[in-house]
């Protein structure tokens, strides 16, 4: 799979987010901040994930209609890895 640029960009905001948080935890700020960040962080990576996820998925259903194969097995892997990854 190649990866776009809308994707780098996202976990390049991810990565900032997180440096973010480092510097938060660094200055003492209150644990409510932190947390309330972490779970945005969080709520980034998974969104990135199903992004990543789902371009792949098209991408093999697409490659299995062309050779005539079942769909079945692409969409179960990938359904079984979003649910690994909670």
């Amino acid at each position: 799979m190649t990866y776009d640029k809308k994707i780098v960009n996202r976990l390049n905001r991810i990565e900032g987010q997180i440096k973010g948080i480092l510097n938060m935890i660094e200055e003492g700020k209150d644990c409510r901040d932190v947390v309330i960040q972490l779970s945005a962080a969080r709520g980034a990576i998974d969104r990135t994930m199903g992004v990543i996820v789902s371009t792949n998925l098209e991408q093999c259903i697409r490659e299995s209609i062309e050779k005539g194969e079942e769909t079945e097995n692409p969409v179960k892997e990938a359904v079984n890895l979003l649910v690994k990854s909670r």
